[in-house]
């Protein structure tokens, strides 16, 4: 058994083995969004100034939510992607508040994105790319971390909302 820098035990050094990388999955959404849009465009409320503002706002928070929660992994000198393995259990800073910063700002930029480009279909695959990233993302992930780091995650996890 290996000991992380916090003292922690360490029981698996793998990977959570996500069905594909986040950002992919969520480019893939707003391709198909766009696409869709193109071939049947369903129509969006149009309050201009109303959903530039709406679609903004989502953005920045999102933008903001994203930022921190990656900044955290940083100051943790632990990897972002899903794909090597994580050193440490982040369970400070925005951690604190949500166990998925990074994602839920990703969900936020998506809609603001689809809301400023008034873009039903992007709106509409919210739903299935929000079961996507549960299922094939943070549920691997989450059984990871608590493979890996045991009591501690799951002491974090009582303490923490997955979302908000």
């Amino acid at each position: 058994m290996k000991m992380d820098p916090a003292g922690e035990e360490v029981t698996d050094t793998g990977t959570a083995g996500v069905i594909a990388r986040p950002p992919l999955l969520f480019l893939a959404a707003f391709l198909i969004g766009f696409v869709l849009d193109r071939l049947l465009r369903l129509p969006f409320p149009r309050y201009d100034l109303v959903t530039w503002i709406t679609g903004g706002s989502l953005i920045l928070v999102g933008f903001a939510l994203f930022a921190a929660g990656i900044r955290n992994f940083m100051r943790a000198e632990t990897p972002v992607p899903t794909n090597e393995p994580t050193r440490v259990l982040v369970t400070t800073g925005i951690h604190g508040w949500t166990r998925n910063p990074i994602y839920l700002g990703m969900f936020l930029i998506y809609g603001g994105i689809g809301v400023a480009a008034q873009n039903i279909w992007i709106l509409v695959l919210t739903l299935p790319l929000a079961i996507l990233i549960r299922y094939g993302v943070v549920a691997r992930e989450e059984a990871y971390l608590e493979r890996r780091f045991g009591d501690a995650y799951r002491d974090y996890r009582q303490r923490v909302r997955r979302w908000l």
